[in-house]
């Protein structure tokens, strides 16, 4: 099971009890990072580093309650802040270099892919209820944790969060908000852009009480890095699909699935770079689609067994990594599966690929 912490108090008292709490998690995971910084994305520890240190200036004038949590997490881990600081924008460090022309040749064959996510509507779900998960699969041996974290304001916010990564990723909040997330690439990507980077717009999302507040949070200007934001909150859910170009938005009366592609870039204005992974993604969004398609109301078993579909295999909805990867020394796979009831305010999570993981029950 994973690591459950509840937290409280001002940003920088929860990110210091998360750095306490989580110290050596948040120190794997630097390792993990820095190691694949070099390998995958051609980036020495000293760039990453100025990178992240650029990055994290520009953090402390977009939300300073945001620079007070990493702040906190470095002083409650013993890590360097700078460190920390570039362990939170490692979303805009990795995409940026995958978008990129010089990008490692295997990446036209081995998928580094984020996740395959749904929203199921409460007109066609067993309960009635707002359903909403996904899978997060990204680089095999990088540690997360369950995060219970009570704000001053009251709002209360149930959600998973990478180990020295403040706020949380996917996730509900005490006001019947979900948040399901998914990487994407686009043509005008840049990091030195310096805007809101991609955590930062999911702790603002999740610390909002309604779904227009959480999807202005989402979409605001200017936006540096692409990404795709599935929000929903009690009858109502809504896909949006974030690029420096443009925002793709999607609805659907009864179901919404997304993987990391743009489902029609050329609509919004959006320029996709040549990538062949993406074939991939496609995958996972078509099986996924099915299995919640073939069942006419689906419930929490349905959603279980079809976020361990491996149809496909590795490259599967529930993911493992390929012996390519393993040769290469870049394994991906499901890291976490996420289950969330809106309705009830009840989280179902795994640790690791939910077909050889149980799920944990947690209600907020």
């Amino acid at each position: 099971m994973l690591p459950y912490l509840q937290l409280s108090g001002s940003p920088f008292d929860q990110g210091l009890e998360q750095g306490v709490a989580l110290a050596d998690r948040i120190a794997h995971n630097l390792e993990v990072y820095f190691h694949r910084f070099e390998v995958e994305c051609k980036l020495s520890p000293a760039e990453a580093r100025s990178r992240g240190e650029r990055y994290f200036g520009a953090i402390q004038q977009q939300n300073p309650a945001y620079a007070l949590g990493i702040e906190g997490i470095a002083a409650g881990s013993g890590q360097p802040l700078v460190d920390i600081a570039t362990l939170n924008v490692r979303y805009e460090i990795v995409y940026y270099q995958f978008a990129q022309d010089t990008a490692p040749v295997y990446l036209a064959r081995e998928a580094p892919n984020g996740c395959t996510a749904f929203a199921l509507l409460p007109g066609h779900s067993s309960d009635g209820h707002l359903w909403m998960g996904q899978n997060w699969d990204w680089m095999e041996g990088v540690q997360g944790a369950l995060q219970h974290i009570t704000e001053p304001d009251g709002t209360r916010v149930l959600a998973f969060t990478e180990a020295g990564i403040f706020g949380g990723k996917m996730g509900l909040n005490s006001h019947g908000l979900g948040l399901c997330i998914n990487g994407l690439v686009s043509v005008g990507d840049d990091w030195a852009g310096l805007g809101k980077p991609f955590h930062l717009r999911t702790y603002e999302a999740l610390r909002q009480k309604t779904l227009p507040e959480a999807r202005a949070a989402i979409v605001e200007s200017p936006r540096t890095a692409s990404g795709n934001f599935l929000i929903g909150q009690g009858e109502q859910a809504v896909d949006l699909e974030v690029s420096p170009a443009g925002i793709g938005v999607w609805e659907d009366p009864r179901l919404l699935v997304h993987a990391n592609h743009y489902i029609a870039p050329e609509r919004f204005g959006i320029e996709v770079p040549p990538i062949e992974w993406l074939d991939r993604s496609h995958h996972r969004a078509r099986r996924l689609s099915l299995r919640l398609g073939a069942v006419e109301k689906p419930g929490l078993e349905d959603l279980k067994a079809a976020l361990s579909d491996r149809e496909g295999a590795p490259y599967a909805v529930c993911r493992t990594a390929s012996q390519e990867e393993y040769e290469l020394g870049e394994p991906y796979r499901t890291l976490a599966s996420v289950i969330m009831n809106l309705g009830t305010l009840e989280l179902w999570v795994s640790d690791g690929p939910p077909h050889q993981n149980p799920y944990a029950h947690y209600p907020l």
